[in-house]
């Protein structure tokens, strides 16, 4: 299948509501950096607070690689901001402040395989279980981040070791070339109705101030998040893939 063909596939997946995407369940949101909880997840995320459910945000690298060349922002500053940026975004979402915890793994370094990657395994699947959640929910196996693929096939065996659901939610896969080619079958899963979450969905976005640009401002090249990206999480409805 192409890009265009999974992206269009997933823009049509039936409207549905929480509870036919989650079950009884409470879900465990695993995020590669700080910020895509809130990208792919933040009206979901909403939702459950809304509805009582104790959702809760594993974020998994530690983000101090978005500006390398920031002398007012090294690693470990840069690493200390974008904690508190999360912790605001998904207190903003109504999650209690004991509802995220950070894995800290170094930025654009997760692990795909290896003893690092078995302990990443071993992490979420103790969040899974410090948390009492579920389903884990991680970035599209498609998703064309080095960081992003490695949460998803983290999450992949967690969730088989666990015995939970697991669910993908795209984000930078909606930024792939139409004409890319992707192996796997068409996109299955449902597009949850975040309509009445979605100021409350920009406010957590735009928490992470460090990653539009105005904050860091002594790395012309460090990421800033796309504009065009930024857009396409203004719609009234969020993905998620039952084959993930």
């Amino acid at each position: 299948m192409t890009a265009g063909e999974a992206q269009q596939a997933m823009r049509a997946l039936p409207l549905v509501g929480l509870e036919a995407i989650l079950g009884g369940t409470d879900p465990l949101v695993l995020a590669p950096h700080a910020d895509d909880e809130s990208l792919g997840c933040g009206g979901l995320l909403a939702a459950c607070a809304q509805a009582g459910r104790r959702a809760a945000v594993l974020v998994l690298t530690d983000g101090a690689g978005s500006h390398p060349n920031s002398a007012a922002y090294p690693p470990e500053r840069l690493r200390a901001v974008r904690q508190a940026e999360a912790r605001q975004a998904v207190r903003l979402l109504g999650l209690p402040a004991d509802r995220i915890a950070f894995l800290g793994l170094r930025d654009t370094a997760a692990p795909t395989h290896g003893p690092d990657f078995e302990a990443a395994v071993d992490a979420v699947i103790g969040a899974l279980r410090r948390f009492d959640t579920a389903t884990l929910l991680s970035p599209w196996r498609h998703d064309p981040h080095c960081d992003h693929a490695a949460a998803h096939l983290i999450a992949a065996e967690a969730a088989g070791r666990a015995g939970v659901a697991h669910l993908a939610y795209p984000v930078w896969g909606w930024m792939l070339a139409p004409d890319t080619q992707l192996a796997g079958t068409l996109p299955q899963g449902w597009r949850l109705d975040i309509a009445a979450f979605g100021a409350v969905k920009q406010r957590a976005i735009q928490a992470h101030r460090s990653q539009y640009g105005e904050l860091i401002t002594d790395d012309p090249a460090g990421f800033r998040l796309p504009g065009s990206l930024l857009r396409h999480f203004e719609a009234p409805t969020e993905t998620f893939l039952s084959n993930p």
